[in-house]
């Protein structure tokens, strides 16, 4: 059986070589801007400035042959089943990003500790409910 993802937008970064790329967000990434195919824009209404956010993106420059990984591409790190890592080589190369929203304007929005690579393409966005239900 077979799934379809459509990108929803894509992502505009400094970050363009996956070497050099930090491995998590918060680990000195650039800001970044999330950019929304214009079709999509409404989707964006209630996001606001300050907010935290899940990006789910589509890994399109990852391996999709791996199962085992030294976690952190250290090898000292002893192997690891791939689904117990965060590393983007992946049968479904899914990335979870969790961000915090800093501007928005029209169909972009800017946003810190994204660590994905620029063109990455984005698959959604989801609140982060723990800040939603404080409102």
């Amino acid at each position: 059986m077979e799934y379809e993802l459509q990108p929803i937008g894509w992502v505009e970064s400094p970050l363009v070589d996956r070497a050099a790329a930090p491995k998590q967000g918060n680990e000195g990434s650039p800001d970044a801007w999330l950019v929304f195919d214009a079709r999509f824009s409404e989707g964006l209404r209630g996001l606001e400035v300050g907010d935290h956010v899940l990006v789910l993106t589509w890994l399109d420059r990852a391996r999709r042959d791996v199962l085992l990984v030294h976690p952190r591409g250290r090898p000292a790190n002893p192997m690891q089943g791939v689904f117990n890592s965060r590393s983007p080589d992946r049968p479904n190369p899914i990335g979870l990003h969790r961000v915090q929203i800093l501007a928005m304007k029209a169909n972009r929005i800017l946003v810190r500790d994204l660590e994905a690579l620029d063109r990455t393409p984005i698959v959604d966005v989801k609140p982060v409910l723990d800040r939603r239900l404080e409102r």
